[in-house]
């Protein structure tokens, strides 16, 4: 039976770095001080120095900061259906430098399976019918959409590919996520929505899973819900995008339920059955400094095993099922590299964290 491997991964992000710019429009959108001083000094803590958007901010005579399409008019945010037409004409866009930064020159015809990765916009014709267009692709590609999942997604869209090439050896798989998160900026003085949106940016990462022998084996996958912990993450649609909920109880659930994993440590377990200090290569979801943190302590990891991961973090931010990827992508540059160097044959752990609360993981090996 043959074994997927992620070969290699392409990234991309939109032209405008946006972090500033939010701080600073959020700033003026908080009436109560108190708020205020809690929501500058999270900026502070957040480890995020830059997140990114098709949107450019621009500064008014007054200070007080928009994009210049006007997009985002204080009293007047835009509703979903203008949220939708702008994903429909962007989210293309960015999945095209992703697979230019990828390089599919000469293996397009080749590409048996797409599939595509969002939970921050709709269309149909579906954003995989716009990317088989826009890409050049084969008309007949066996397509599928993994929708609305949230976070964690990315692993299941490598799920996917890994039982398409089990079950077709000659498959080659073309994974896709594609992440819009700034399309849903909400207008509130709330302070818990405003401290999640602090963490979001856009961006798409375009990978290719194949049997060939380079990159990163899948080895397995292995999934787990947090009781009682469905309302922790919550992403629903409204009247104006989507309203994303994201409790502050959700570090400290995590961090327990993945110290009651090393401590179970059987093979019904998300380690199987293994130990932490059993991986090399920690691959962890960006979601947040606060996430990071619960994952290193949880597993009781060392200060340094969670580098990509912080890096990602600071450089974009969580861009949803994409974040994933791109840490994966910084693995795959640091085998056999000078650069914090990665060595052929390590066992790497990946794991992401998302509505449920759920923690969808797989395992890996490094090959090169």
């Amino acid at each position: 039976m043959a074994t997927a491997h992620i070969n290699r991964i392409g990234t991309a992000v939109p032209p405008n770095d946006v972090h500033d710019a939010f701080v600073r429009f959020v700033g003026n959108m908080i009436d109560d001080r108190r708020n205020a001083l809690i929501f500058k000094r999270m900026v502070g803590r957040s480890d995020i120095a830059h997140r990114y958007s098709y949107f450019e901010p621009v500064q008014d005579p007054d200070g007080f900061m928009a994009d210049t399409e006007g997009f985002y008019t204080p009293g007047g945010f835009p509703g979903t259906a203008a949220r939708m037409a702008r994903f429909e004409k962007t989210g293309p866009l960015l999945a095209m430098d992703a697979l230019a930064a990828l390089g599919l020159d000469g293996e397009r015809e080749r590409i048996t399976h797409l599939v595509v990765t969002s939970c921050t916009g709709f269309v149909a014709p579906g954003i995989d019918q716009l990317i088989v267009k826009a890409a050049g692709l084969n008309p007949g590609v066996e397509r599928t959409v993994v929708g609305f999942m949230g976070c964690y997604a990315a692993v299941n869209s490598l799920r996917l590919a890994h039982h398409f090439v089990r079950s077709e050896p000659a498959a080659r798989v073309l994974v896709v996520n594609l992440e819009l998160c700034t399309l849903h900026f909400q207008e509130t003085g709330n302070i818990e929505q405003l401290l999640s949106m602090l963490l979001f940016g856009d961006g798409c990462s375009a990978a290719l899973v194949t049997g060939d022998e380079t990159g990163l084996a899948l080895d397995d996958f292995r999934a787990t819900t947090i009781d009682d912990s469905a309302e922790a993450i919550t992403w629903r649609v409204g009247d104006q995008g989507f309203d994303m909920h994201l409790s502050g109880e959700v570090p400290g659930r995590i961090m327990r339920a993945l110290k009651f994993e090393t401590e179970r440590n059987d093979g019904d377990g998300l380690l199987r059955g293994t130990r932490p200090e059993d991986y090399g290569v920690w691959a962890v979801h960006a979601g947040g400094r606060t996430i990071l943190d619960a994952v290193e302590n949880g597993f009781g990891l060392p200060g340094n095993a969670l580098h990509w991961s912080r890096g990602v973090l600071r450089d974009f931010g969580n861009m949803s099922s994409a974040t994933l990827m791109f840490v994966l992508q910084r693995v795959l540059r640091s085998i056999g590299g000078s650069d914090t160097p990665v060595t052929k044959g390590e066992k790497g752990f990946a794991v992401a964290f998302g509505p449920g609360l759920a923690a969808e993981s797989f395992r890996f090996t490094t090959v090169g």
